[in-house]
C-alpha cells in the first residue's frame, strides 16, 4: 500500500512539471509572434499621412448679428365713421387694395342733406336781412343828418345792421358743417393700403367716433421690429463713436421662416430712448421695400444686423474644427510636415464659414481634408495645398 502511495506521488509530481513547461512554451510562442508583428505596426503608423490644407488668410468682412423680430405695417388705420346713421352699401371686396379716397361704406344721407338744405336756407335769409338793415342804416344817417330821426334811432339801425352781418358768418358757418357732416356719409379710405373685412354689413347702425367699421394696413414700404441685446447694442454703440464724427447707418439682412438665407435688404430708422431693464434689450426698428408684397405685417422674421465698416477676421470651414470633450481643435501642418494640433476659440457662422477668434493666424497650413487619416499630433504628413476660392462678403 505505501509502494502504491509513493508511485502515485511521483506521476502527480511529473503532471505538474508537464504542465509548467507547456505553459512556458505557450508564452514563450506568444511573445516570439508578437514580436513578430510589432514590425509591421509600425510600419503602417510611420507611413505619412497624404492630407489637404489651405493657408489661413485674413478677410475683410462684414459681421452680422442674428435676431427674432416681426414685420409691422408703417401706417395702420382703424376706420370709424365721423356721423351717425345707418349702412347703406359697402363699397369694397374685402382683401383688396384701395388707394386713399376710395369708398369704402355709405352711411344714410338724408338726414344730412336735410341738415344742409336748412343751413342754405338761414344763410340766405340772414343775407337778405343784411341787405334790408343796410338799406336802413343809410337812410338812418341821412334822415340824422337832417335831425328827421333821433341818434338813438340811428344807432339802433347801425347795431341791427352789424348783427346782420354776423348772422350771415353763423350761417356759412353752419352751412359748411352741414356739407361736412353730408360728405362723412361717405366713408372712405385715409391711406394706401389693404383693407380688412366690413366689421358691420348693410341695415346696421354706425355710431359716430366709436363703431369699428373696418381697417387699412398700407403695405410699401414695411418696419421689422426687433430687439439686439444689451451687448451687441454696445458694440455697435462704440464702433459709432469710433466712426470719428462720420454718419454710420445700420444695415439690416432679413429672411422669413419659409426663406433661405437672408435675401432682403434695408436700413434702420429706428432706435428706442432706453434698454428695458426686465429683458436687456432695446428695441430696434428697420424698413423694408415691399414692391412685391413679399411681406404682410405680423409676420416672423429673422433679422441680421451689421455696422457698415468691415474688420478683418480668420474664416474656415466647419468641417476642419475636431472635438476633444468641450474643446474645439484642428490639425495644421507643422514646419517638418507633421500634424500639429491647435485649440481654437470659435465665433459666429459668416456666410457658410466659422469665424475663429483665436487659436490661429495668418499664414498656418490648416489641414481640411484627410484629417481622418491623422491618428496624433506629430504624425508625419504628405501635404497637397488646394487652391484657394475667393468668396464675397
Amino acid at each position: 500500500m505505501k509502494a502504491l502511495i509513493q508511485i502515485r506521488a511521483k506521476y502527480v509530481t511529473r503532471y505538474s512539471m508537464c504542465r509548467r513547461i507547456a505553459g512556458l512554451g505557450t508564452l514563450v510562442l506568444a511573445v516570439n509572434l508578437s514580436g513578430c508583428n510589432e514590425p509591421k505596426e509600425t510600419a503602417v503608423s510611420s507611413a505619412p499621412a497624404e492630407v489637404d490644407f489651405r493657408t489661413v488668410t485674413q478677410t475683410s468682412i462684414r459681421q452680422w448679428d442674428e435676431f427674432n423680430g416681426r414685420i409691422s405695417a408703417v401706417d395702420s388705420v382703424e376706420v370709424r365713421p365721423r356721423v351717425t346713421g345707418y349702412v347703406e352699401k359697402i363699397a369694397f371686396k374685402e382683401g383688396d387694395e384701395v388707394r386713399k379716397g376710395d369708398p369704402l361704406f355709405q352711411i344714410d344721407s338724408r338726414k344730412y342733406q336735410a341738415a344742409l338744405n336748412s343751413a342754405l336756407a338761414r344763410l340766405e335769409k340772414a343775407r337778405a336781412s343784411v341787405v334790408m338793415n343796410e338799406a336802413q342804416d343809410r337812410r338812418a344817417r341821412v334822415l340824422v343828418q337832417a335831425n328827421a330821426i333821433s341818434r338813438e334811432e340811428a344807432d339802433t339801425r347801425r347795431a341791427n345792421f352789424n348783427q346782420s352781418q354776423a348772422d350771415v358768418q353763423d350761417a356759412a358757418a353752419a352751412v359748411a358743417l352741414a356739407k361736412l357732416d353730408l360728405e362723412f356719409t361717405e366713408v372712405r379710405s385715409p391711406i394706401n393700403g389693404r383693407v380688412s373685412r366690413a366689421a358691420l354689413t348693410v341695415g346696421n347702425l354706425a355710431v359716430a367716433d366709436q363703431t369699428l367699421l373696418t381697417s387699412v394696413v398700407s403695405q410699401n414700404p414695411v418696419y421689422v421690429y426687433f430687439d439686439p441685446d444689451e451687448y451687441s447694442y454696445l458694440r455697435y454703440s462704440q464702433q459709432a463713436r469710433s466712426a470719428q464724427g462720420q454718419t454710420e447707418q445700420l444695415g439690416v439682412r432679413v429672411g422669413l421662416a419659409n426663406e433661405q438665407g437672408f435675401p432682403h435688404t434695408g436700413t434702420v430708422d429706428f432706435l428706442d430712448n432706453q434698454v428695458d431693464p426686465s429683458t436687456g434689450t432695446i428695441r430696434l426698428r428697420a424698413t423694408l421695400s415691399n414692391s412685391n408684397h413679399e411681406f404682410t405685417p405680423g409676420l416672423f422674421a429673422r433679422v441680421q444686423l451689421s455696422a457698415q465698416h468691415k474688420t478683418d477676421a480668420i474664416l474656415i470651414d466647419d468641417k476642419a474644427v475636431l472635438t476633444d470633450q468641450d474643446r474645439k481643435y484642428v490639425y495644421v501642418v507643422g514646419a517638418d510636415s507633421t500634424a500639429e494640433r491647435k485649440d481654437i476659440v470659435l465665433g459666429q457662422t459668416q456666410d457658410g464659414l466659422r469665424i475663429v477668434q483665436s487659436g490661429l493666424k495668418p499664414g498656418d497650413k490648416l489641414v481640411v481634408g484627410g484629417i481622418q487619416r491623422i491618428y496624433y499630433p506629430g504624425m508625419p504628413l504628405k501635404p497637397s495645398q488646394l487652391v484657394i476660392t475667393a468668396a464675397k462678403h
